[in-house]
């Protein structure tokens, strides 16, 4: 959550100065134009019915029309209801989008698109957080300009409804299906905003990662884009939505007018007849905050769903290309500070992977197995390359947050890579070690801080707390490798600066990453911990992938 207060304050977008105009069939929407970024920004624009009443916990209906006839657009929508953010800034009205474009294109411009799909563990986060304004000026002062789109997605209960009732009544998922809903609407209306609907690459990091993540597992996502980007993907342990009815229990018996029907098959008629005010006492009353959202991920919804079984069960479908990446210190910024024990760190793979295929004597039998890969030395933890030095923790700490890290963030991407590479898809990948540009404050107290999980973030879009000469350059090499990307579906291309090191594809023969580093960026073979990573990928029934 800090990170995510850190990007409100530093991507809050600039004052604006004159009026940029669409009109999309009956209706002309008024953004803003940024004079001094020359971009024009549209905001706030809704795709979809409002999912308010009888529309709550329902599948999006996407807006064919504009509800008005003028759309003043000048500021980003509201974020979708959660505890996280001040009252004021979020509501259940929120399926919108904004689009950000270079100043005085035609609609005759065809750009590419480039699509942001925010992360924030399924239970926070908001398009007002992450401003493309420096991903758009940039690619226009290197000669290939796109257009920045990012959409609202439903979260917690309201976006990942749990239980055996949603599960009876079909309304699994319902975030990612407001997702696919937006990427539907840019696909019909982007043209209008010079936008070229063939070209449209979907990036996203940590639960915005695994939510294209899961979209690739079908295809339904190939009819909206051409390629993704997915930075800091993860993957908790897959299951029903029956696994989590006691924290979906927990969240109708805290709304209020509701808690006579908790704890029985007839919940959600009762929620969708609660008012606003009382659905976000129920998100309080629920426990649906950052460190808890675990309870409500992506779950297995069946033939004709976004997971028909388990990702290790049936590989994925889609051939997209892909760019994908981790940051060295994936899980640091999860480890609880007060880890004193190996028990602390089994207890973790265990409460993560309950109940797991395998018998739970088996189970014990693994994690105790993948415990011992990783010896008591603070030398092999994480921040990795940081020595003995605990920064007045425990010596457990470094170990638990490099086996976070490797079972949740790291063995993801080796498998992801693997099963592109398995339908024949094109990727990239890199490994994101710079510890320069970004400031945790409150996470470690004595230096170095880590390069912790969505440090890469503020690189992209070019709003580093620390501008060294170093981190600048980096950051802007960075976005020449995403946007050439986009356009091009290769990071290599002639423009922005030519003499950036060259990213090497993936392939079986080539296993390769680029080290993103503004002290050294190079190529790097993909092997670090790969006993230990490859463990963890090698035992999906223990682990539940």
């Amino acid at each position: 959550m800090l990170l995510l207060n850190a990007v409100f304050f530093l991507l809050n977008p600039a004052l604006a100065n004159a009026a940029a105009v669409v009109n999309i069939g009956g209706s002309t929407i008024i953004g803003t134009e940024f004079k001094p970024s020359n971009v024009e920004f549209f905001g706030g624009i809704p795709y979809a019915e409002p999912p308010l009443g009888n529309l709550r916990l329902q599948p999006p209906v996407l807006l064919k029309s504009l509800p008005v006839k003028t759309l003043h657009a000048e500021n980003f929508g509201l974020a979708c209801l959660q505890t996280d953010l001040p009252r004021d800034t979020v509501s259940e009205d929120c399926l919108t989008l904004n689009i950000i474009r270079p100043a005085g294109i035609s609609k005759k411009a065809n750009l590419p698109v480039m699509v942001w799909v925010y992360g924030g563990a399924n239970v926070i986060g908001g398009t007002s957080l992450y401003n493309g304004t420096e991903i758009v000026a940039h690619s226009v002062k290197r000669g290939t300009p796109i257009i920045f789109a990012s959409m609202n997605y439903r979260l917690g209960p309201l976006g990942f409804p749990q239980g055996a009732e949603a599960g009876q009544k079909k309304i699994l998922n319902l975030a990612l299906e407001d997702q696919l809903t937006a990427l539907e609407w840019i696909q019909e209306n982007i043209g209008q905003f010079g936008g070229d609907k063939s070209k449209v690459t979907v990036f996203g990091e940590s639960a915005g990662a695994t939510a294209i993540r899961v979209h690739l597992q079908e295809t339904r996502i190939d009819k909206f884009a051409r390629a993704v980007i997915l930075e800091s993907t993860f993957s908790r342990p897959t299951f029903g939505p029956e696994a989590h009815e006691a924290a979906w229990q927990l969240f109708v018996a805290s709304i209020p007018g509701c808690e006579a029907v908790a704890n029985t098959p007839n919940t959600i008629d009762c929620i969708r007849q609660a008012d606003t005010q009382s659905i976000l006492q129920g998100l309080n009353g629920g426990q649906v905050f950052f460190f808890n959202g675990s309870n409500y991920q992506a779950v297995i919804d069946g033939p004709g769903g976004f997971l028909v079984d388990r990702p290790s069960v049936v590989p994925a479908k889609s051939r997209l290309p892909m760019l994908i990446g981790t940051n060295l210190d994936e899980g640091t910024i999860f480890t609880p500070q007060d880890t004193r024990s190996p028990d602390d760190i089994k207890n973790f793979i265990l409460s993560a992977t309950s109940p797991p295929v395998v018998s739970p004597a088996e189970q014990e039998a693994i994690i105790d197995r993948a415990l011992a890969m990783y010896p008591d030395n603070p030398a092999l933890g994480s921040p990795f390359n940081t020595g003995n030095d605990t920064f007045g923790l425990d010596g457990e700490y470094k170990r638990y947050a490099a086996i976070f890290a490797d079972f949740i963030v790291q063995s993801t991407k080796r498998t992801m890579i693997q099963n592109r590479m398995d339908v024949g898809a094109k990727v990239f990948a890199y490994l994101f070690t710079d510890p320069d540009g970004v400031l945790i404050p409150d996470l470690i107290d004595t230096p170095p801080a880590p390069v912790a999980h969505s440090t890469e973030v503020f690189y992209v879009f070019g709003t580093l707390a620390k501008k060294t000469h170093t981190a600048v350059s980096l950051s802007s090499n960075m976005r020449d490798y995403w946007i050439s990307f986009a356009t091009s579906l290769d990071p290599n291309d002639n423009h922005g600066n030519v003499n950036r090191p060259r990213w090497e594809e993936y392939t079986q023969q080539n296993k390769v990453l680029l080290e993103l580093n503004g002290h050294d960026t190079k190529t790097i073979p993909d092997n670090f911990r790969e006993e230990q990573i490859s463990f963890f990928q090698n035992n999906p029934d223990a682990f539940r992938r």
